[in-house]
């Protein structure tokens, strides 16, 4: 014997069957109020730095006595730097420093210095000398109290004749800016070959 499935079409008009099949299509169709969506969280990505350029500015006559750049145009891993300035600078002088990043990856090429200074709470720069007679000082400050240095703009004064390096390090420091190095990421690290003369 051949089981065979009947649809009756006048079974589907009742009216009790209306209001079950409404039910079902209502509880199917609701949102499921135990499931929250949460966005994902917001990364402060690092940014490409392809560039560095020092912009040492004679403090006695306010003229640039030197540009110097590192340059490495794919960013970091590949091909090494095709520009690696050695900072020349005479003795027993005074300099204003502007420091400029770019990331010249996109065209036009992007400025990172705005950037940090956008974000100057949690940025900072340190310098290190090695070798080289040169002091360093703060001409910028954030607005964290107390106020910090940035280091997009500083002084130099130079001393005897000398030779060595001067390294230059940039850290993100969101949140935990004490104006020491040690908190925090560092976004770069260069360090420059550097004659006193």
């Amino acid at each position: 014997m051949k089981n065979k499935t009947t649809f009756n079409k006048s079974f589907f008009l009742k009216p009790g069957f209306a209001i079950v099949l409404g039910m079902l299509a209502i509880s199917g169709c609701k949102k499921d109020d135990d499931i929250v969506e949460t966005p994902p969280p917001v990364q402060n990505e690092g940014e490409v730095i392809t560039t560095m350029r020092l912009i040492a500015t004679d403090s006695a006559t306010n003229t640039v006595a030197g540009t110097f750049t590192f340059r490495d145009p794919d960013g970091s891993g590949g091909s090494g730097p095709d520009i690696f300035d050695t900072i020349r600078l005479a003795a027993n002088k005074t300099y204003n420093v502007q420091l400029v990043l770019l990331n010249e990856t996109v065209t036009p090429a992007d400025s990172i210095s705005n950037e940090v200074l956008a974000e100057a709470n949690d940025h900072m720069f340190f310098f290190h000398y090695s070798g080289a007679a040169i002091t360093q000082s703060y001409l910028d400050q954030d607005t964290n109290t107390p106020p910090l240095g940035i280091g997009l703009q500083t002084k130099w004064k130079t001393g005897a004749a000398s030779a060595g390096t001067s390294q230059v390090i940039l850290k993100h420091q969101p949140g935990v800016k004490d104006g020491t190095e040690t908190p925090g990421e560092t976004d770069i690290d260069i360090t420059f070959q550097t004659v006193i003369q």
